[in-house]
């Protein structure tokens, strides 16, 4: 390999896709989905010795947007790696144009963009957070826990998890598990746990007496209560409520970010990687939110544990000052594609790799045993 000092320009040579899936620990249930298995492409750009790893993560079914694991692989395979192989982008900002011609098509985007920002890393032999101008050494990391059929199995989930050392919990809600959810977590584990509820856009103004209710339980954040693209709904929600308002799923792009702010429909923004389509995207929500002086935090898919260690970069930007979704492999994972394994220290910390790139090794092997089809192509 090339020392650092002999910097080269960056020349794909060939492009390997792998769609793979993983079994889950347990199902992961949220207001309108549910799914027992991980779906993702690796996408790997190989140059020269170096090879950069990317993560396109959608979830099987439409899960949380309309893309699927189906729908990325024909957009990679028909538009993303023939532009790629054919214009030789030699930095992510090089992929803008990409990203013009797939504007429905973000987490495929995503796969293509974060190998790139990996092996520009890996030549430059920084590691991805410093790359991104990431300033902490660890992470904080919070429980998630999705939907289950009674309350008591969601008090168990969260008894078995939430020992381990996690700086806050965040539980899902629906219509109808709602209010009587967060009475028993504050009766059980009192009202100085770090808590707050994620609706996936379950709820609209014809609700806004749950959130009335919820707003006495000192919840940290109400994230996405209404549709997307309800931020006049959502300001109104907030005008009403103490509790702040975090945009997740309407947090697609700048644009759409800085309505929300200027509506007031929002106080924290989740920011995800997939969601947005690539690190670039994540780091430009991430200044706008300095600018603007609104907290934020770093959300996930989950992506597997690749995804995942992108995703820690972002986590470790100043402006996200809000524990992270990114929670160890095994939390959700029956198996990982990286080595080691995501892990979280006693004190709900991740540590944050400075070697080059993500800082953490693919395993081959394990996307070989996990490959569900694989294709290829190299530079004419």
């Amino acid at each position: 390999m090339a020392s650092c000092a002999e910097r080269q320009p960056i020349r794909i040579e060939k492009i390997a896709l792998a769609h793979v899936r993983l079994p889950l620990v347990e199902p992961f249930r949220i207001s309108h989905a549910e799914v027992a298995e991980k779906d993702a492409i690796i996408v790997r750009l190989h140059s020269g010795e170096l090879v950069g790893y990317g993560e396109s993560s959608p979830m099987a079914g439409a899960f949380y947007s309309a893309e699927t694991p189906n729908s990325c692989w024909g957009a990679l395979i028909e538009v993303a790696v023939p532009w790629v192989l054919r214009h030789q982008p030699g930095s992510p900002e090089d992929l803008r144009p990409l990203a013009d011609l797939m504007p429905h098509d973000r987490f495929a985007f995503a796969g293509i963009e974060t190998a790139l920002w990996d092996l520009e890393a890996k030549l430059d032999c920084v590691s991805l957070a410093a790359a991104l101008g990431a300033t902490r050494a660890e992470v904080e990391s919070g429980l998630a826990v999705g939907l289950y059929d009674t309350i008591e199995q969601m008090l168990a989930a969260i008894y078995r998890h939430l020992p381990h050392g996690y700086r806050r919990l965040k539980i899902k809600i629906k219509r109808g598990q709602d209010v009587e959810l967060v009475r028993a977590v504050r009766a059980e584990f009192g009202g100085d746990l770090p808590l707050f509820v994620d609706a996936n856009a379950c709820y609209d103004l014809g609700d806004i007496e749950v959130f009335r209710a919820l707003d006495q339980f000192g919840l940290m954040m109400f994230e996405q209560p209404f549709a997307a693209h309800d931020l006049e709904g959502m300001a109104r929600l907030q005008r009403e409520v103490r509790t702040p308002i975090c945009i997740d799923e309407s947090a697609e792009d700048l644009a759409m970010v800085e309505r929300a702010l200027d509506l007031g429909a929002a106080r924290i923004v989740n920011i995800k990687v997939q969601r947005v389509g690539g690190l670039l995207r994540a780091k430009q929500l991430h200044d706008l939110c300095v600018a603007r002086s609104v907290p934020a935090w770093c959300g996930t898919m989950p992506e597997l544990g690749l995804g995942q260690a992108q995703g820690l970069a972002v986590a470790a930007l100043p402006s996200c000052v809000f524990p992270t979704d990114i929670e160890p492999s095994a939390r959700w994972f029956a198996d990982d594609i990286i080595r080691p394994w995501l892990e979280m220290d006693n004190r709900g910390l991740i540590r944050v790799p400075q070697d080059p790139g993500t800082g953490f090794e693919v395993a081959e092997d394990k996307i070989e045993e996990y490959a569900l089809r694989c294709w290829e192509a190299g530079a004419s």
